[in-house]
C-alpha cells in the first residue's frame, strides 16, 4: 500500500506545479511526509520485538489441561499501533480458549492475535489445552507482522522454533475392551517359576561339572588360575512381546479407519499397563516408525522404571499407513524373545500369514494371544490361540481412564 501511496503523492505534486496550486504542493508534501514517517516506523518496528511461547508441561495424559503461555514484548521506545501473531497449530490441539483458523497446511490451524504494544510493554496471553486426544503435536512456526498507525508499511518476520506436546494414549481396564482382567494371557503363578536370568550377572563361583561352557568368566579365571563360572541372579519376571499392527482394512485394500486405529492403540496401552503391573517384561513392536525419525518402533523388554512410558510415547506417535506387513514384524522379532516370553498382537486386519505366523509360535510351546479390534468374531480359535475381540464402537465417554502415575 505505501507504494500507492507514493505514487498518489507524485500526481499530486506534479498537479501542483503544473496548475501553480499552492494548495495541492502542502497536501503532496503532506502525504510525502506521512509516508517518510511510516516507512521509517516500520522500518524499525520489529527491532527489539521479543516474542516467546512455552507450555506448563511438554507431556500429558489423556483428559489432562495444559497451558500454552504466549508472551510478546516491545523493548524500546516506539510504540506499535498493532502487532499480528499467526502461531501454527496442530488441528488436533482442543483450545477452551481463543478461536482458529484453518491454515493452508493440511492439518493444520492458526491461531490469530491483533493488538496494540506500547513502549517497553509485554502481553501475555494463556490459552488452556485440553488434551481429548493422543498424539506428539508440534506447535510453530509462528509470523509477526507489525507496522505504522496508517497501515501503509508492515514488516513481517518468522520465527521457526516448534514446541512439542505428547499426549499420552488412554487408558481403561481391560474388562472394557472385553478381555478379561484374569489371568488373561495365561496363569502368571504357573510360568512364574524361578530361572536364571543370563543377563544380570551377580558373581562368579568355583566351576562346576556340568557348568555351561558359555557360563564360564575368563578374566576372573586367568587372575585365580582357575575355572570360574558366573553367578546369575535368580528372578520370576516374565517378558512380554506386544505387537501393534496400524493397518485398519484388509488387504489389498489401502486406506485408513480412524476409530479402528485409536481403539487398537488404547488397548495396546492398556495391555501393557496391565502386564506392566502385573510383573510382566514388556516390549512394544509396532510396524511402522517413530514421527520425525526414520527409527523403526522397536521396544525390546525391560525392567527399566522408565519402561512403561517410552511404550506410552512410542504409542502417541502411531499413525497409519504401515510400513511393513505385522506377519514379518512378529516372525523376525518373535524369534529375538526369550522363548518363555508371552506374544500378544494386536490388529484390526488379521491376515493368513500373521494367523499362520502366530499358529507356528504356539505349536513350538510359546504363549500366544490375538486381540481383534472391529470385525466379526472368530467362530472357533484359529489351532488353540487365544482370541479376544475389541468391539471397534466403544463409548468412551462412559468408559473411566486409569490413573497411571510416572515412575
Amino acid at each position: 500500500m505505501g507504494g500507492g501511496w507514493l505514487f498518489l503523492a507524485s500526481l499530486l505534486l506534479l498537479a501542483a506545479i503544473l496548475l501553480h496550486q499552492g494548495t495541492l504542493l502542502l497536501v503532496s508534501l503532506l502525504l510525502f511526509l506521512i509516508s517518510g514517517i511510516s516507512h521509517l516506523w516500520a522500518r524499525y518496528a520489529m527491532n527489539r520485538l521479543e516474542y516467546s511461547r512455552k507450555l506448563s508441561t511438554n507431556r500429558a495424559f489423556w483428559g489432562e489441561e495444559v497451558n500454552l503461555e504466549i508472551g510478546i514484548a516491545n523493548r524500546k521506545l516506539l510504540p506499535l499501533p498493532w502487532v499480528r501473531i499467526d502461531d501454527e497449530l496442530d488441528e488436533g490441539i482442543t483450545l477452551l480458549a481463543g478461536k482458529t483458523t484453518p491454515s493452508h497446511k493440511p492439518g493444520r490451524v492458526v491461531l490469530r492475535k491483533l493488538l496494540p504494544l506500547g513502549w517497553y510493554h509485554r502481553i501475555t496471553h494463556v490459552y488452556p489445552i485440553r488434551c481429548l486426544r493422543r498424539g506428539y503435536f508440534a506447535f510453530g512456526p509462528t509470523r509477526i507482522k507489525a507496522g505504522d498507525y496508517f497501515g501503509l508499511y508492515e514488516r513481517e518476520k518468522e520465527i521457526q522454533d516448534l514446541s512439542y506436546l505428547m499426549v499420552y494414549p488412554r487408558i481403561v481396564p481391560l474388562e472394557e475392551l472385553g478381555i478379561p482382567s484374569r489371568d488373561p494371557f495365561g496363569d502368571i503363578r504357573l510360568r512364574s517359576h524361578l530361572f536364571q536370568d543370563p543377563v544380570r550377572a551377580v558373581g562368579t563361583r568355583d566351576y562346576a561339572y556340568g557348568d555351561p561352557l558359555k557360563h564360564i568368566h575368563w578374566k576372573t579365571t586367568a587372575r585365580v588360575r582357575r575355572l570360574q563360572t558366573k553367578v546369575f541372579e535368580h528372578t520370576t519376571t516374565m517378558d512380554m512381546g506386544l505387537f501393534l499392527d496400524v493397518r485398519t482394512l484388509a488387504p489389498p485394500l489401502w486406506g485408513e479407519v480412524p476409530q479402528l486405529l485409536e481403539t487398537a492403540v488404547v488397548a495396546a496401552a492398556s495391555i501393557a499397563s496391565y502386564a506392566t503391573s502385573h510383573g510382566y517384561r514388556v516390549g512394544l513392536f509396532v510396524n511402522q516408525s517413530y514421527r520425525y525419525s526414520n527409527r523403526t518402533m522397536r521396544l525390546a523388554p525391560s525392567s527399566h522404571p522408565d519402561q512403561f512410558m517410552h511404550i506410552l510415547e512410542a504409542l502417541a506417535q502411531v499413525n497409519s499407513p504401515e510400513y511393513f506387513s505385522i506377519d514379518k514384524l512378529v516372525q523376525r522379532e518373535g524369534y529375538n524373545l526369550p522363548w518363555v516370553s508371552t506374544m500378544v498382537v494386536v490388529t484390526a486386519a488379521p491376515t493368513a500369514a500373521l494367523i499362520s505366523a502366530l499358529i507356528s509360535f504356539r505349536r513350538a510351546g510359546r504363549p500366544v494371544s490375538l486381540v481383534r479390534v472391529g470385525g466379526e468374531k472368530f467362530t472357533s480359535s484359529p489351532a488353540g490361540l487365544t482370541v479376544y475381540h475389541v468391539p471397534a464402537e466403544i463409548p468412551w465417554e462412559k468408559v473411566e481412564s486409569v490413573r497411571v502415575v510416572p515412575a
